[in-house]
């Protein structure tokens, strides 16, 4: 099962075959020829944008009746073709075709892709059963791969178009990263060249736009990681080329495959693939150990029914015994890298427990020493504060005595003070109790000269008279009592 995301933020625009000039045509005498079936409704549209492919992670990508649609996907079209040549390409078939879609990527020179719409199902299976695996032309190395799409979405954003569906992982849109899959992965059942290095259709097909091919033919120069820059075990990411190390290394492989959910990637020094979702190998070439050459390491039956008996898929072709001894190698070459990365991790182990041990036994003397350092600071502060608070504490004592002595001086003084206030009190009171007897005597004798005054006239009465003691007033002895309760 296929999905397919579009990023493309330009329309449809419909082409017309009239206006088309082809660069290359199958024969001399058919390149200004029409096509002799060509369907009068037949939708010709062509937009630019960048494809997504996608496939189904629990199931095989292989044709079967569940995940056939009427929607075909051409996953490459080599650039030399117009549009013209490619319909004549199609002509045996072109009767059932309703729509025909050419994507096109400004970074991708030499190569366009096509999305085809059938009428029907049965159209659409002998669309695929009759050009699926055939050379765009016999003098050519390009091989046409058609693939069954169940959705197809176009976006203006990258970001949706460039994330995966639940449950999806995404492919290579380069066919010859697609032949390098299982047919369980990429849905390509067979191929017909091995994709060695320097191989003509290699150089030709993708050089330009697939940064993995270009990086298998430039094998003379030093490939390192685009993290960490180490030039041992490399592996290159199908999707986008990312280059990163392997788990035995620094790990930036699998850190791109985190990130990203791109799952696979290619070892440039074996031409294995690796997928970190089934976490398992799932490349189609394999390098035998018999004669050194490429072998293909799934060779299945091109008809949906399994055996046909007919091609030479049921013919034991002495391949099996140069797969084993592949896979035998393969998992050799596995278990030498993690027993060397093993032991490599033991031998950092001891040597990194011997520097742990030594960095204790130098943190603890440390420790030890500025705890030392530490407490006899301290110590001498505190002896420091001690002697200030014992000198502080003999002032305090000594002004303390003299307040005391002072205490006692002024407390005499208070006495004395009072003791002069009490008597010149007391000699105010005598000369107070004096002056008013004296005021008590001028007013008796005020009124007596009155008394006298207002009786000159009987004189013979005061002759006569008798003299009667004067009351003494008790009023003045009174008030000098409320002054002296006052005082008090």
């Amino acid at each position: 099962m296929f999905v397919l995301r579009v990023h493309s933020v330009d329309s449809e625009q419909p082409i017309s075959i009239e206006d088309e000039e082809s660069g290359f045509s199958f024969a001399p005498s058919r390149r200004s020829q029409r096509p002799d079936k060509l369907v009068p409704s037949l939708k010709l549209t062509e937009r630019k944008g960048l494809i997504h492919l996608y496939r189904n992670s629990s199931h095989s990508s292989l044709p079967n009746p569940s995940s056939r649609s009427t929607t075909l996907f051409v996953v490459a079209v080599p650039n030399y073709l117009s549009s013209l040549d490619f319909i004549r390409f199609c002509d045996s078939q072109i009767a059932h075709v309703s729509q025909i879609l050419f994507i096109r990527n400004d970074a991708m020179e030499d190569r366009y892709s096509v999305l085809i719409t059938l009428s029907d199902q049965a159209g659409a299976d002998g669309f695929h059963k009759n050009l699926n695996g055939r050379k765009y032309a016999p003098s050519e190395a390009e091989v046409c791969h058609i693939l069954y799409v169940l959705t197809v979405e176009h976006t203006e954003f990258d970001e949706l178009a460039a994330s995966s569906p639940v449950g999806f992982t995404e492919l290579p849109t380069c066919p010859i990263c697609l032949e390098r899959l299982d047919p369980d992965t990429s849905g390509i059942l067979s191929t017909l060249c091995d994709h060695s290095f320097q191989c003509s259709c290699t150089s030709k097909w993708t050089y330009l736009s697939c940064q993995v091919c270009r990086l298998c033919q430039q094998q003379d120069d030093i490939i390192s990681c685009s993290i960490c820059g180490k030039t041992d075990n490399v592996w290159a990411c199908l999707v986008c080329g990312f280059l990163g190390c392997g788990r035995y290394k620094e790990g930036h492989s699998i850190r791109h495959w985190k990130e990203t959910h791109h799952c696979y990637s290619l070892d440039l020094r074996t031409q294995q693939i690796w997928d970190y979702v089934g976490d398992n190998y799932v490349h189609r070439l394999n390098h035998s150990k018999i004669d050194g050459k490429s072998v293909e390491m799934n060779n299945r039956c091109l008809s949906h029914e399994g055996d046909c008996g007919l091609c030479e898929c049921s013919e034991d072709t002495g391949i099996s015994g140069a797969i084993l001894n592949s896979k035998v190698d393969s998992i050799v070459t596995e278990y030498n890298d993690l027993l060397a990365s093993q032991l490599r991790a033991q031998r950092q182990a001891s040597y990194y427990e011997s520097l742990i041990v030594e960095a204790r036994s130098k943190q603890e003397s440390s420790i030890a020493e500025a705890v030392e350092q530490t407490v006899v600071k301290k110590m001498q502060e505190l002896q420091n504060e001690i002697e200030k608070c014992e000198e502080e504490k003999t002032e305090i004592t000594e002004v303390n005595r003299k307040l005391i002595k002072e205490q006692d001086t002024w407390r005499k003084k208070a006495k004395e003070i009072e003791e002069r206030e009490a008597a010149l009190i007391g000699s105010k009171d005598e000369t107070i109790v004096d002056l008013e007897e004296q005021i008590r005597d001028i007013r008796v004798f005020v009124e007596a000269q009155k008394t006298l005054k207002n009786m000159s006239s009987d004189s013979d009465g005061i002759r006569e008279g008798t003299v009667l003691p004067v009351p003494i007033n008790q009023e003045p002895v009174r008030r000098q009592k409320k002054k002296s309760n006052r005082r008090k």
